[in-house]
């Protein structure tokens, strides 16, 4: 395990899952909206191919493939945002979110390859859900930011990527608990440490500052955010999203993080 690896999956993620959201937001956020994200996203799918590892946890050459075609469409879609009709903007959207995807679930699998199925299946609905959650956390915490930039805009927009916020986070705090109870009923005598042995010891502290931070802050500051966008106070709700994407950055870096080292995609 190495700081490369992990810093790699967060951005990889994170870049794909800004790439979602490209197809969630009204085009009544503006052009600039749009050219903001994509080129956000562009950037950090840039920054995690440099930093890629060679250990496998890049997945296969597919899989890097997937994630490079991923950052090409968005570089073009990006570049050409204002300037092509929308029906063909769109198709470098989809195809932003099609390659991130295989290149999601690629990965997924190269890590969990000698592992039984059933946790072959929850890392890839892990990598999936955290992708969702951190592109849902930042694309709104801009999008609430942009109010200041277009003030007329309706207010129920925020209000539905806050939505989609609050369904990932949901999901992922499904994955998270079914990955921990199956971690725990598959062990057995002779594969090492368990993992209720790991979360109960001194370095279990990571696991649950990944829980504290990562779901229980972010189930709370969502919900906030959620009844404020209700009252349509873009300015308070804005700054709640400000801190909901740090620990929901905190807890998917700490995520990656115990992946790696437990093997258990929490």
């Amino acid at each position: 395990m190495s700081l490369s690896t992990v810093l790699f999956l967060f951005l990889a993620h994170l870049g794909v899952g800004i790439a979602f959201t490209l197809a969630l937001v009204s085009s009544e956020a503006g052009i600039k909206f749009f050219r903001f994200n994509s080129g956000l996203a562009a950037i950090l799918l840039a920054v995690a191919l440099a930093f890629r590892p060679v250990d496998g946890a890049a997945g296969s050459g597919v899989a890097l493939a997937a994630l490079v075609l991923c950052e090409a469409a968005l570089v073009v879609y990006w570049a050409t945002i204002g300037r092509l009709f929308t029906k063909i903007r769109e198709a470098f959207v989809w195809t932003a979110i099609a390659s991130g995807t295989i290149a999601l679930v690629l990965q997924a699998l190269a890590l969990t390859a000698d592992r039984a199925s059933g946790m072959e299946a929850l890392t890839v609905a892990s990598f999936l859900t955290s992708a969702v959650l951190l592109g849902g956390a930042c694309t709104a915490m801009i999008l609430g930011h942009w109010y200041l930039i277009l003030p007329s805009m309706q207010v129920s927009h925020l209000q539905s990527i806050v939505k989609v916020h609050i369904i990932s986070m949901v999901l992922r705090v499904v994955v998270v608990c079914a990955a921990v109870v199956m971690a725990i009923i598959t062990w057995q005598p002779g594969l090492g440490p368990s993992f209720r042995h790991y979360i109960t010891s001194a370095g279990g502290i990571f696991f649950w500052q990944r829980v504290l931070f990562g779901l229980f802050g972010p189930a709370l500051l969502s919900y906030l955010t959620w009844e404020t966008a209700k009252i349509r106070s873009t300015q308070s709700a804005t700054g709640i999203l400000y801190v909901d994407f740090f620990t929901v950055v905190v807890g998917e870096v700490l995520a990656k993080y115990l992946l790696l080292a437990t093997r258990v995609p929490v």
